[in-house]
């Protein structure tokens, strides 16, 4: 088996040689939030500015040996008022990434997609789990599991897009697209089938660009090309696709913690179509899926920054 972490590593150490992204860590309260933030920042990946209840934030550095001492504080009463504040401070300028501290993902997003003083954008807002899995060659894109419960045609249109925006800022050779389902033709008592179908005909349109997308394929022939070959499958995308759209959240959260739970695979979390990238992390999330997940980040920011230079 691989080197665990291989592929995140890789992604982690082209970050070390960019500047590190400035970011508001919303409510870091907690041991892993806290430590996860000040991690990255060791690293090159961020440049935290802490926004949280000041003595709580102090008294977890206190208590876990965590130095913090360099870097801005600003304090905020609660986990809400933390959320808000940081979105204010994104909406400044003054951060180009927002990071999830203790606080509930609700609350965070809550802040964000306010319509007055949030962070959306033209674009509907999605979540990516960027996952190392061990054997396979590339990270994986799988999207979304956390944020749209039961996307429609048009909302899905934005996840694919937000998808195959993220693979060109992980700097994927060539995005491919699998739109899953449970098969791999088109059936009208299967709605995941013909809402794939409708997405593949909106890439002959240039409606979705930057990738190559097929669908509706089911797993199995979406990521091995031998199941891909025994169904006689003739795509640039069957067996070799980088991004994963699933049909709901429900199969997007099942897929993930399969690779992860029974694949040994780790999943960095990203919240994409807003602003900024969101980092969202769990409290489960080991050391080294919290600095993925802001080597992400920093990716996306980056390709943010030079997007916005290019069109003057």
């Amino acid at each position: 088996m691989e080197r665990k972490h291989e592929k995140y590593q890789r992604v982690i150490e082209f970050c070390k040689s960019l500047e590190p992204t400035p970011t508001a860590v919303a409510h870091p309260c907690d041991q892993s939030s806290l430590e996860g933030a000040v991690e990255a920042a060791r690293m090159g990946l961020i440049a935290p500015i802490l926004i949280g209840p000041r003595e709580r934030i102090e008294a977890v550095a206190k208590q876990y040996g965590i130095d913090i001492s360099g870097f801005p504080l600003v304090d905020a009463p609660h986990s809400e008022a933390s959320a808000a504040t940081a979105v204010r401070i994104v909406r400044e300028g003054k951060a180009q990434a927002l990071m999830k501290g203790s606080l509930h993902t609700d609350e965070l997003m809550g802040a964000v997609v306010a319509r007055d003083s949030g962070l959306r954008t033209g674009r509907r807002i999605s979540h990516c789990f960027v996952m190392d899995v061990p054997r396979h060659e590339d990270p994986l894109i799988i999207t979304d599991a956390a944020v749209n419960i039961a996307p429609t045609l048009e909302e899905k249109v934005d996840i694919v897009q937000n998808a195959i925006d993220l693979g060109h800022a992980l700097q994927f050779p060539e995005v491919r697209v699998a739109i899953l389902s449970a098969m791999e033709t088109v059936n009208p008592k299967v709605p995941s089938t013909v809402e794939a179908g409708a997405l593949c005909k909106m890439v002959d349109r240039h409606q979705i660009t930057g990738a190559v997308v097929d669908g509706p394929l089911a797993l199995d022939n979406a990521i091995n090309l031998e199941a891909a070959h025994i169904k006689k499958i003739d795509s640039p995308v069957a067996g070799r696709a980088n991004v994963l759209v699933v049909p709901d959240l429900e199969a997007g959260n099942m897929l993930a913690k399969s690779l992860t739970f029974l694949a040994g695979a780790d999943a960095a979390g990203i919240v994409l179509g807003a602003r900024v990238p969101i980092i969202l992390t769990s409290r489960a999330d080991s050391v080294t899926t919290r600095l993925a997940s802001c080597a992400v980040a920093a990716l996306v920011a980056k390709a943010r920054r030079e997007s916005a230079k290019a069109m003057g």
